[in-house]
């Protein structure tokens, strides 16, 4: 037997070496979470949200500062999932004019919060009004189902 292949320096060692280094690599890279979602979790992580339940409604409250009504989107999806989402862009008007920031402490980027809706809400009848940086979405409850009343079966005498 030839000992030049059971050498560790031997080029089959070298190639599978490099093989098994790529695999692990691509392992890495499979589990790692992509960059959407890591954007989405940060912009939900950063939108604090209040949620009030009333007689006949849900209330979801936000705040949205420095956002216009066309800029947000309320959307309920699939599962009776609520989507609210905006997003606070840098406002470059004023940097075109010579100003320039000295300072910049005010969140910019992504608003977004999930809920999912509880069984007796209205899809139907979602309402959103945005007031002074502060968006108030208002998700009707369906009626209670009327109880089943008892039915009366005629006995027949044969």
């Amino acid at each position: 037997m030839d000992m030049r292949l059971m050498d560790l320096d031997s080029p089959f060692f070298n190639t599978l070496h490099r093989i098994m280094d790529l695999t692990e690599d691509a392992e890495k890279n499979l589990n790692a979470p992509t960059r959407t979602y890591v954007r989405d979790a940060k912009a939900m992580a950063a939108t604090p949200a209040d949620v009030k339940e009333y007689p006949n409604s849900y209330v979801f409250v936000i705040d949205m500062p420095g956002l216009k009504s066309g800029d947000i989107k309320v959307q309920v999806g699939d599962d009776n999932v609520l989507l609210i989402s905006g997003e606070r862009k840098r406002e470059e008007e004023k940097e075109k004019e010579g100003g320039k920031y000295l300072r910049m402490e005010r969140r910019l980027g992504k608003l977004m919060r999930k809920f999912t809706l509880p069984e007796n809400a209205n899809t139907d009848a979602i309402s959103a009004v945005c007031q002074d940086g502060v968006l108030t979405v208002t998700v009707n409850k369906l009626p209670p189902p009327q109880p089943k009343k008892p039915r009366t079966i005629e006995v027949k005498i044969a």
